[in-house]
């Protein structure tokens, strides 16, 4: 590539698999200096780069087709134009943006190994590069400074309830783990009433050493609050994508999708509880059995176990 290189880069719907395509990203800007990167997608994605030196722009991409079809009319011309996504949105996008060139992410091409390691296929590809997925990397953020141990709970998951542990065994789990720690419960805006579960039956406990932020942060604030966890407790989630971005030990609970796939990227102080069904993974958003034992089955004493162990080594 000679001289400056425009490029437009439409980000995935969901938080985590934003989070994992940041080593491809990273390995197409150390690729050439003059790349001039712009990212579209929805606010919450955006966010994520907000702190990168080498963003160029940041777009919120329109939701509503007529709107998307004038947004794209005001868009600069591009060298290259190409999408984590493959959904209709994102094949109407490409049809009208102006780019040399546009390329669309193809799940059932890139099918092998991690997502990570997925999507910087994808990118290898288009540039015919061999680069190889480094860390996570969310740019700008440091740790908060704090006098107490603060471990993070994070009850809820956007893609469907099949993902989410129980409300009464993370407040049964808070109680093992006693007054030494303070715990934060984190949760997005469709996510307070399970936050709003543990903390009833909290409150019955008479248990006080918690704090519930669900629907009450930013996506920076979140991202700020994670990096200065000292320990993290999450489904398979946006946010486990963020710990893992700061190396913060997580245990991960995970039920109907694939571990392999989306467990956390390099971060060696992770641990992960699952049980091994014959349904397992379904990745269905909600219980296709209606028995969700990949959950169910998970105790609090098996998490608190694990915690211990970590603790410990």
């Amino acid at each position: 590539m000679q001289g400056k290189v425009k490029i437009l880069l439409e980000l995935p719907t969901w938080l985590g698999d934003s989070i994992m395509t940041t080593p491809a990203i990273e390995n197409l800007l150390d690729s050439n200096k003059l790349i001039e990167l712009s990212v579209i997608g929805n606010p919450n994605v955006i966010s994520l780069f907000n702190k990168h030196p080498r963003i160029h722009q940041r777009i919120v991409l329109k939701k509503k087709y007529h709107l998307l079809f004038f947004q794209a009319l005001t868009l600069e011309k591009y060298d290259f134009f190409i999408s984590f996504r493959s959904s209709l949105r994102s094949k109407f996008m490409s049809f009208l943006v102006r780019s040399n060139k546009k390329f669309l992410y193809k799940k059932n091409k890139f099918n092998f190994g991690h997502q990570v390691e997925r999507y910087n296929n994808f990118i290898n590809e288009i540039f015919k590069k061999k680069s190889t997925p480094g860390n996570l990397l969310i740019s700008g953020y440091s740790s908060i400074h704090k006098k107490e141990k603060v471990i993070g709970l994070n009850p809820g998951a956007s893609y469907g309830s099949a993902k989410r542990w129980y409300p009464e065994k993370f407040a049964e789990l808070i109680e093992l783990l006693g007054q030494h720690y303070h715990f934060k419960i984190f949760g997005g805006g469709n996510e307070i009433a399970i936050s709003d579960d543990i903390e009833k039956i909290l409150l019955e406990k008479k248990i006080l050493n918690y704090s519930n932020l669900a629907g009450k942060t930013s996506m920076e604030d979140l991202v700020s609050e994670i990096a200065s966890l000292d320990f993290f407790i999450t489904g398979d989630s946006g946010p486990m994508h963020i710990a893992a971005a700061f190396d913060i030990p997580t245990i991960s609970i995970f039920g109907p999708t694939h571990v392999t796939e989306t467990c956390q990227w390099k971060n060696d102080k992770s641990v992960i509880i699952k049980k091994n069904l014959d349904c397992q993974p379904c990745m269905k958003r909600v219980c296709p059995l209606k028995h969700h034992r990949c959950m169910k089955d998970i105790s609090a004493k098996e998490v608190y176990n694990a915690f211990k162990e970590i603790q410990s080594s």
